[in-house]
């Protein structure tokens, strides 16, 4: 089974580390498209703070994270699950998972990013800023910009089994699996479920969702299973105490969805 997350805005520092080496990554074959928006992105950085702010949607208040860009060729780097933060992350805990969920997610989990295309949960990659919807002077829309080389390496990334696609917006832009690996790909629709003057109220909340995503992940990876369809899934999650609904069969070659129902965080 293959995982594809979302990054988070909020990343943590690189500490220590040495630098980031581009041909240790994930995916090869994104190396000339990573190496065209690092440059983009490190030069804009560096050339005019206040078009690089503008450009890249940040307030006042976050200014210096174009002065950290500027730096990303000796930014020191960590293991992306150390460097994504936030919700979906701290619900995930990569630092605490077992020794053999470590191993499962080393496997298994590609973060999708508007810098790195698509890079896993283990390798090194510098702190920045930089989100999927930006449009870089030099080279576009990202999410455009991505999707000629994510369409040629994640087909073999994904193999035979099972994609959950557990992406925001920006991001599933970036590749949208099609043909027959569309059919074995299913999303994850969080629903919050509230009781209001004895009538069931359903509704999508942001908090939720992130957090529940990164539960589910946890669960499965530690559970170790890898269920091959989505109906084996909705059954593995249900083993796992979710409440899980199937909306109606999807047309053929389009992705499943799987309804999670929570009552509470």
């Amino acid at each position: 089974m293959l995982v594809l997350l979302p990054p988070s805005e909020g990343k943590a520092e690189g500490g220590d580390g040495d630098p980031l080496e581009m041909g240790t990554l994930s995916l090869p074959g994104l190396e000339g498209a990573r190496r065209r928006v690092l440059e983009e992105l490190v030069t804009l950085c560096g050339a005019d703070e206040e078009k690089a702010r503008e450009v890249l949607g940040l307030s006042e208040g976050l200014r210096g994270e174009v002065a950290k860009n500027a730096r990303l060729h000796t930014a020191p780097a960590r293991p992306a699950g150390e460097i994504y933060t936030g919700v979906l992350y701290d619900a995930l805990g990569p630092a605490t998972l077992s020794p053999a969920a470590r191993r499962r997610a080393d496997r298994s989990l590609l973060i999708f990013s508007g810098l790195w295309g698509a890079v896993g949960i283990n390798d090194r990659i510098p702190s920045y800023r930089c989100s999927g919807n930006v449009r870089l002077p030099g080279l576009g829309a990202l999410g455009a910009h991505w999707r000629e080389p994510l369409a040629a390496v994640l087909p073999e990334a994904a193999g035979t089994g099972l994609v959950l696609d557990l992406r925001s917006a920006a991001y599933a832009q970036m590749w949208k699996p099609g043909g027959e690996p569309a059919e074995r790909t299913v999303s994850v629709r969080v629903l919050h479920s509230r009781t209001v003057d004895g009538v069931e109220k359903r509704s999508v909340v942001s908090h939720f969702n992130k957090a529940t995503k990164g539960r589910i992940v946890r669960a499965l990876l530690e559970d170790g299973a890898d269920p091959g369809t989505p109906e084996a899934l909705a059954g593995t999650l249900r083993d796992l105490g979710y409440v899980v609904e199937q909306p109606a069969e999807t047309k053929k070659g389009k992705p499943r969805t799987l309804d999670v129902v929570v009552s509470e965080l």
